[in-house]
């Protein structure tokens, strides 16, 4: 039996979940107000959709980045089928200071919530040597205020803040929701969004 991968959840029979073929609504209320700008990462983008909607809202460079080569394929594809410049490239989230570069604007888009106590940490650490002092990262995680026990780990308020203690300054944690594919759920899904400042 071979161990899944994250390119399993975009070549197998069943959709990935969260790929729902358009921004999350969270993220394209943030781009109408003009939080997704100047340099724009997404750590694990997918197949890109929140990347293409900072592009097209002024981001001045748009980047994605995720461990699986068939979404950033897909995700390049989209970018050229509407005409728009972003960079999509295969790496892990866990090594972001890989990149060489930091950014003014950090998208996190159902990405906290899949990682165990370790690797929040590590992946922490690697949003922070991503982030220019005094960027932002929008953060958007399934909530502990979902009911049941399917899809992934639920978090809490006080999870976010214990993970965001050092060299982040949080401004909000608000109510908010994740949608996902209607065949798994049929309504979105209870999610924090939080603002989070690199200080």
């Amino acid at each position: 039996m071979t161990t899944p991968t994250w390119d399993d959840a975009y070549t197998g029979a069943t959709p990935a979940p969260w790929d729902i073929g358009r921004p999350q609504p969270v993220f394209a209320r943030l781009a109408e107000d003009g939080k997704l700008s100047g340099r724009v990462l997404d750590a694990g983008c997918g197949t890109g959709e929140q990347v293409l909607l900072a592009a097209t809202h002024g981001a001045g460079d748009a980047m994605g980045i995720d461990l699986s080569a068939t979404a950033i394929e897909r995700a390049r594809a989209k970018a050229a089928e509407r005409g728009v410049r972003a960079r999509f490239e295969v790496g892990d989230v866990l090594n972001l200071g890989a990149l060489g570069s930091q950014f003014d604007t950090l998208i996190d888009s159902g990405l906290f919530h899949i990682f165990n106590d370790e690797d929040r940490a590590r992946y922490v650490a690697s949003l922070a040597a991503a982030a220019k002092p005094g960027g932002y990262l929008y953060l958007v995680c399934f909530s502990d205020r979902q009911p049941g026990d399917f899809g992934p780990r639920r978090v809490s308020q006080d999870e976010l803040r214990a993970a965001f203690s050092d060299g982040w300054a949080i401004e909000s944690i608000t109510a908010d929701s994740f949608e996902v594919l209607r065949d798994l759920m049929d309504t979105p899904a209870q999610a924090w969004l939080a603002v989070i400042r690199r200080t």
